[in-house]
């Protein structure tokens, strides 16, 4: 029964990703472009509730305090596709995530990415690609948008840790924007390369915002990455 409510969940998934981006096309710009943000909201939480009643999955969070008013650079651990969903819903409309080029190229659905003023990286491109980074997302956080960034590029099974790259701590340091790092456990429960979606509840942790002003780059990486997965650990 897990296998047969992960998949319908995964249809449904689909499907509504699908008819959102379509939605994303035809009706983003309405509302001086808010409406795409909000049709993005919209689709992650409709698929939260899918998760919850198809398949027994919910979710915590602990830490609201530590939501800042300001637009801020979100560090997250990457262990599924769960917290694309729970960052989208959770977080501010105005979000702009750092993500693989490889998505922009998925017909219909990377149209509506493109919509959503993401920055799509080129993994392969090294340092040309970090300064694009620091470059369009220190415009992004001038124009109010949260910049949302997975420090170790991929997803990570429960237990391991990946390379924390240096982008996100560099964009911190030359924007002086603070850091707001978050913690979870969602791999326990949604592998990151598993059809199954175990019952259960996925806790996530929202950290103090980190200030980064006057700090190496260095320096607020080590910091972010001691918290999360010291964080991580502990659930």
């Amino acid at each position: 029964m897990i296998f047969l409510r992960s998949l319908l969940f995964q249809l449904t998934l689909t499907a509504s990703s699908l008819l959102y981006s379509l939605a994303i096309l035809a009706f983003g710009h309405g509302d001086s472009g808010t409406r795409g943000p909000r049709l993005a909201r919209s689709w992650a939480r409709f698929n939260l509730k899918a998760l919850k009643i198809l398949c027994g999955l919910d979710y915590r969070v602990r830490g609201l305090e530590h939501l800042p008013t300001d637009n801020v650079i979100v560090l997250c651990k990457h262990q599924s596709a769960w917290e694309i969903l729970a960052l989208r819903a959770l977080l501010p409309t105005e979000q702009s995530w750092v993500l693989k080029q490889e998505l922009i190229r998925i017909p219909i659905f990377g149209q509506a990415l493109k919509r959503l003023s993401h920055i799509a990286i080129d993994r392969a491109a090294g340092r040309r690609e970090i300064t694009r980074l620091i470059r369009e997302g220190g415009a992004l956080l001038e124009h109010g948008h949260w910049v949302v960034i997975f420090p170790e590029g991929t997803r990570v099974a429960p237990g391991t840790q990946g390379s924390y790259n240096i982008g996100g701590a560099l964009l911190a340091e030359r924007s002086g924007r603070p850091v707001m790092p978050i913690a979870h456990n969602a791999g326990v429960f949604w592998g990151r390369r598993s059809l199954v979606k175990r019952p259960g509840t996925i806790e996530l942790v929202i950290g103090p915002t980190i200030q980064t002003q006057g700090r190496k780059a260095t320096d607020i990486n080590a910091e972010v990455e001691r918290w999360i997965e010291q964080t991580v650990d502990a659930l």
